[in-house]
């Protein structure tokens, strides 16, 4: 059993008795004061740390250490950025947050409250916000500094958080996503403490999962998890010309929000208010996308095509590589495979309704 690990993970922590992969022997080497790194191969290795590697293991660590994870708390996977991975680390084996039962955490009190930089919504300029989260009537709001009424009061129901530090810049960067009228609204934000911004983004998980089970009371903890917060699917620039296929190429910020069924657009990255959405269907339903190199366009500085098929209209986008092309092709693919739920025909609904 020991070799077949040693095989999987190159290195160990000889303090915790746990194995662990190249990425996170980083963070476990700044914590010395409860972990000690090895490397399998290139390091000695006494008899007395061999079998006290034996006497634990991962799995005997996992039982202690992540014992009482609650259930809406993020687990960070192998792609996922530096910040969430490095303070799962941390909070496990430094803060021991999930190793007592009914520990009290911070970010699941019901009220979560703190200042944060907030990316200016008409410039590039991050400024101080306060901003308070609350599980009593399920809102975000944020504040000037002068003290007076919240700039803005966001309803959790349709609230996204997704980490993006080379959107926006920096290492611990959120982006906080919400619907206004149908119409999707971005905050960028950043904490310079790695911990209090991934404690941010647990204290949403949080609000997002006691809304979502009031919401759904019927519903199981894992049908509701992929609900509470996820990545998007893809994001990039591609060209856009408009319904006449005559217009103008136009550059646009693109995001694929697989579970809402959305391609949103926006004049660039950082915008805060999107241009337009287009809902994505299944092939029953009229919804295609193929490859394709239009002729007659004009304005389009890139030349690899994708075509996207709706029962409204045609949609003519440009990548700039193949490669690109290709991924927005697989990915778009993917969203039209899914089978459609029942609350995806009222947002099909309500966005034809917005043209």
């Amino acid at each position: 059993m020991l070799v077949k690990i040693i095989y999987y993970r190159d290195w160990a922590s000889y303090k915790l008795g746990i194995f662990v992969c190249l990425n996170c022997s980083g963070t476990h080497r700044n914590l010395s004061s409860v972990s000690r790194v090895k490397s399998i191969r290139l390091d000695f290795w006494d008899d007395d740390l061999v079998e006290f590697m034996k006497a634990n293991g991962n799995r005997t660590a996992k039982e202690f250490y992540e014992k009482f994870v609650p259930v809406f708390y993020y687990r960070p996977q192998q792609d996922d950025c530096e910040v969430l991975r490095e303070q799962w680390i941390r909070a496990k084996y430094e803060r021991l947050e999930f190793s007592e039962e009914n520990k009290l955490l911070a970010y699941s009190s019901g009220v979560y409250e703190g200042v944060l930089w907030k990316k200016g919504k008409d410039n590039g300029q991050f400024l101080k916000r306060k901003f308070v989260l609350s599980e009593q009537d399920f809102t975000l709001k944020y504040f000037k500094e002068d003290g007076k009424g919240p700039k803005a009061v966001i309803s959790v129901k349709h609230l996204n958080a997704t980490f993006q530090p080379q959107k926006i810049g920096h290492a611990h960067g959120l982006q906080i996503s919400y619907c206004v009228d149908d119409h999707t609204r971005n905050l960028f934000v950043y904490h310079e403490s790695g911990q209090e911004i991934v404690n941010w983004f647990n204290a949403i998980r949080a609000t997002r999962f006691v809304y979502l089970k009031t919401a759904f009371p019927t519903a199981t903890d894992e049908e509701l998890l992929p609900w509470i917060t996820r990545n998007y699917l893809k994001e990039g620039y591609m060209e856009k010309t408009g319904p006449l296929q005559r217009e103008p190429f136009k550059k646009r910020w693109f995001i694929l929000d697989a579970l809402d069924r959305k391609l949103l657009y926006f004049k660039t990255q950082l915008d805060a208010v999107e241009l337009g959405v287009i809902f994505i269907g299944t092939e029953n339903h009229g919804y295609s996308v193929r490859e394709c190199v239009p002729k007659g366009t004009r304005g389009n500085k890139w030349k690899c095509g994708v075509v996207m098929e709706t029962p409204d209209r045609q949609f003519v986008f440009m990548c700039e590589q193949e490669r690109e092309r290709n991924e927005w092709l697989e990915a778009l693919q993917q969203v039209i495979a899914k089978p459609m739920l029942p609350q995806d025909y009222t947002t099909e609904a309500n966005i034809r309704r917005r043209r």
